[in-house]
């Protein structure tokens, strides 16, 4: 058993525990239960409870949402079209968002994802001052795909 402010008195009966801990006006709570003997300690249980939940909050607010935007492009797109797509890609990196590119082919088109596979390249090839790839475009059935990220400062 444990006292409140952290010293242990030792293995104690259950019954006396109790006691000990109603005297005070704490509640006993089991701390290890798979423990030889178990571990109990005499604590506020609704001010432990009030103090878990801020250290959850607090461990929330530092972790960081990495947003994913997707960037999809086909095998047979125009110079302007290509253009308007590096430029929303290149505002996302600069926003600090990753970005996934894909390249998603329809029927001949299957038979030349050389193409695809291209433009994906001459995007990476555009937008490596702001952003680097994470892994090499790699081909998922009929869409060949990349992420980048947003380059460190």
């Amino acid at each position: 058993m444990i006292d409140a402010d952290g010293t242990q008195l030792g293995v104690v009966d259950l019954a006396k525990a109790r006691d000990v801990a109603e005297s005070r006006g704490l509640d006993l709570v089991e701390v290890s239960p798979t423990a030889k003997p178990p571990v109990c300690k005499i604590l506020d249980f609704g001010k432990y409870r009030f103090e878990q939940s801020k250290r959850i909050k607090e461990s929330r607010k530092s972790q960081k949402v990495v947003i994913l935007k997707e960037i999809r492009l086909r095998p047979k797109i125009e110079e302007h079209d290509y253009n308007t797509k590096l430029r929303q890609t290149i505002g996302f990196l600069k926003k600090g968002y990753k970005v996934k590119i894909s390249v998603r082919f329809r029927g001949r088109e299957m038979a030349h994802t050389e193409i695809g596979r291209s433009i994906i390249d001459r995007m990476v090839e555009n937008v490596a001052e702001v952003g680097e790839p994470d892994f090499t475009p790699k081909s998922e059935g009929r869409v060949i795909v990349t992420v980048l990220s947003p380059k460190k400062k």
